[in-house]
């Protein structure tokens, strides 16, 4: 009989995933439902660019969005456990992975993918076609991620195009392919933010990655990681306080950003790069601050309605 998938040590809901049958469960595990984190950090960029492009009565795109951000980050979880069921069999934190450590077979694990890209089809629909042609756009830098690891020390970087891919998806629904000048920047910002991020997240595997022989941002900053974490957080903050002058060039707009400013800065300062607990808390803590990002992205485009 296959050995059963742990709840891994950073699942944010074990009991709820514990209570499942041992198949849905799996399942669960395999598109990370137990680590809503990864669906809010895909989610929040869609609501910044549809927010900031003026679409900030559009609650019923909102609610397709973060259903499609849920769905297609379950299904890009399980496409990259099956791309690296043996590199994730030698890492001591996702060894226990339902297709690494063999309780959902490959075969299993496509189904699934193909049942969660069908909630994402039906998402896909309910967009105007510029934005629908923009979000398909994202297939390809999608698939190729997983390889990264294995021939760059900088992974993170595709990531953070990838995970940001809805800031132009949401800006592009209410805007067409109109005033893009903002949104460059703010997709710049976006992408800081998430190496940023995901850079954090990975000083919890620096031994283990160096061992197996992938590539990681949190190994090639080598001693300077913190120093990388601030720059980066400081590019994000700059590149969203361009975004917002080019909407609203009003010094007052730019107030919005202090409080997510401040959280970055937070974060960047406080980490402890030797700490894995540290490292996890203050990469969980970006779900808060992409809800103060959307609190300022929702400020400043209902201003420049008015």
């Amino acid at each position: 009989m296959e050995p059963a998938a742990q709840i891994v040590p950073d699942s944010e809901h074990q009991g709820l995933v514990a209570l499942l049958p041992p198949t849905l469960r799996d399942l669960s595990l395999l598109a990370r439902f137990d680590r809503p984190i990864g669906w809010w950090l895909l989610f929040w960029p869609c609501a910044w660019g549809l927010f900031l492009a003026g679409g900030t009565s559009r609650w019923g795109i909102v609610l397709w969005l973060l259903l499609g951000s849920i769905a297609m980050r379950g299904a890009g979880c399980v496409y990259n456990d099956i791309v690296d069921a043996d590199l994730d069999a030698r890492v001591a934190r996702t060894a226990m992975r339902p297709i690494a450590s063999g309780a959902i077979s490959k075969k299993v694990a496509w189904v699934w993918l193909l049942a969660l890209c069908g909630v994402g089809l039906i998402v896909l629909l309910q967009l105007r076609w510029e934005a629908q042609l923009v979000a398909l756009g994202s297939l390809g830098l999608v698939a190729a991620y997983p390889f990264m690891k294995r021939i760059t020390g900088w992974p993170q970087a595709w990531l953070g195009l990838v995970f940001t891919w809805g800031a132009p998806v949401g800006w592009i629904e209410v805007t067409g392919f109109d005033r893009l000048t903002p949104l460059a920047a703010l997709y710049a910002g976006c992408w800081a933010w998430c190496m940023a991020y995901d850079t954090i997240y990975a000083l919890q595997d620096r031994e283990d990655d160096a061992l197996v022989g992938i590539g990681s941002s949190a190994l090639s900053f080598g001693r300077h990681v913190r120093a990388g974490v601030i720059g980066l957080y400081a590019m994000a903050a700059t590149c969203f306080a361009g975004a917002v002058w080019l909407v609203r060039p009003d010094p007052i707009a730019l107030f919005a950003l202090f409080p997510v400013t401040l959280h970055f800065a937070w974060q960047a300062l406080t980490l402890d790069t030797a700490d894995g607990d540290s490292a996890l808390a203050r990469f969980r803590s970006n779900r808060l601050a992409g809800a103060l990002m959307a609190a300022a992205c929702f400020v400043v485009g209902a201003a420049g309605q008015l």
